[in-house]
């Protein structure tokens, strides 16, 4: 019992440790890093109360209506768990899609801080600066409309990106209508149609978010590949959550989300 005490409260302190620096960095807060930090919570009280816990479900035993309650709870926290594992390893597997050609890359959006990228969306122009440098004939797409707290869209602040970095402007092509993953996919399907740049396209986004990707440009007929960004350590955790929510929308058909 010891044991499982102060095994639960470490794996509370490490949730909070890992959700937490984007709030008090940079006040975000969302369902991904909401959902850590209450597993945390959660972990650590159980460590502090493990023995009272344990006799709350002993008692709760006893009863039929307690033996259903519990079982319940149990399968719901087994079926999360599988899910987010399930979901981990399609995340994986799409990652790990790299294109072996020059391929039409396409870069996917995300805030704008005014007129300069964001952490996210730097971190994701720096990947496809490389991609553009290391496969000289492949032309760009780059996809993003403007926010209400943006002062220019996502594309045009990508594309001043790479023009300062070294990329040519007659390999950058700007989509400025789209405001989610769906949009970006499908307003890229009718460039790429108008440029006869075939079905094929690498993607460049975050890791994390590459598997939703595909499953939205493969419904469209795009065989992508993924580019993946680096997401900085202390963010991952938060957006990874946040993803596995985004993934089971997907899946049910019930949000396009970013």
């Amino acid at each position: 019992m010891q044991f499982i005490r102060i095994t639960s409260f470490l794996l509370g302190i490490t949730c909070v440790i890992l959700f937490i620096p984007p709030l008090t960095l940079h006040r975000i807060l969302n369902i991904g890093n909401a959902t850590g930090l209450l597993v945390g919570i959660l972990f650590i009280l159980y460590g502090i109360f493990a023995k009272i816990i344990h006799v709350k479900i002993q008692t709760l035993w006893k009863s039929v209506f307690g033996k259903a309650l519990i079982s319940i709870a149990g399968t719901m926290i087994v079926c999360c768990v599988l899910l987010a594992i399930i979901i981990s390893v399609c995340m994986i597997r799409a990652v790990n899609k790299e294109p072996d050609s020059d391929v039409p890359l396409l870069v996917l959006g995300c805030q704008v801080k005014g007129t300069h990228p964001s952490m996210m969306l730097t971190e994701r122009l720096e990947t496809a600066n490389k991609y553009l440098k290391e496969h000289d004939n492949a032309v760009c797409i780059l996809s993003g409309g403007k926010g209400e707290d943006e002062e220019i869209s996502e594309a045009e602040c990508m594309y001043h990106y790479l023009i300062e970095h070294g990329i040519s402007a007659d390999r950058l092509i700007m989509e400025s209508r789209s405001t989610s993953t769906r949009e970006n996919l499908q307003f890229s399907l009718e460039i790429m149609e108008e440029y006869n740049l075939g079905n094929t396209v690498a993607i460049v986004t975050n890791e994390f978010h590459e598997y939703r990707a595909f499953r939205i440009a493969e419904k469209l007929d795009i065989e992508p590949y993924a580019v993946a960004a680096n997401t900085h350590w202390w963010m991952f955790p938060t957006y990874l959550v946040r993803e596995w929510y985004g993934v089971i929308y997907e899946w049910l058909g019930i949000a396009h989300n970013r």
